[in-house]
């Protein structure tokens, strides 16, 4: 998982922490939104990625207070309350998407890209980030 996350905080430009926690509430969101199968695939194939799940999976994602608790309410839950919980850890939306185009693009070599794209293509909205 270092190399993941290495790579993302030379690339994306931020601290190797951020990038950590980052890439785990990525990980773990796709656990839980995309398709069982290949996101399991997926996940599985990146070295450290389940730990790193187990870490941060349940970060953040305790309701985001009354905004989180509206926008799951009217749907809007999904992608938009994932990048409510990157903001909340100092990211801009330009370090969100290049966060999420590298986690993306490192899966997809440790993968194989007919398995994340299935991944990316199960989850509504997403593929307008990556």
């Amino acid at each position: 998982m270092s190399e993941l996350v290495t790579r993302v905080a030379e690339n994306v430009g931020i601290e190797t922490a951020t990038a950590e926690k980052a890439v785990g509430m990525i990980l773990g969101f796709l656990q839980r939104e995309a398709a069982e199968g290949p996101v399991a695939q997926m996940i599985e194939a990146i070295p450290g990625a389940p730990e790193l799940v187990a870490q941060y999976n349940g970060e953040g994602s305790g309701g985001g207070g009354l905004l989180g608790g509206l926008m799951s309410a009217i749907g809007g839950g999904g992608v938009m309350a994932l990048g409510q919980q990157l903001m909340s850890q100092g990211l801009g939306m330009g370090e969100i998407t290049a966060l999420a185009k590298e986690t993306i693009a490192f899966a997809k070599e440790k993968a194989g890209e007919e398995v994340v794209d299935e991944v990316v293509a199960s989850v509504p909205g997403l593929s307008q980030f990556v």
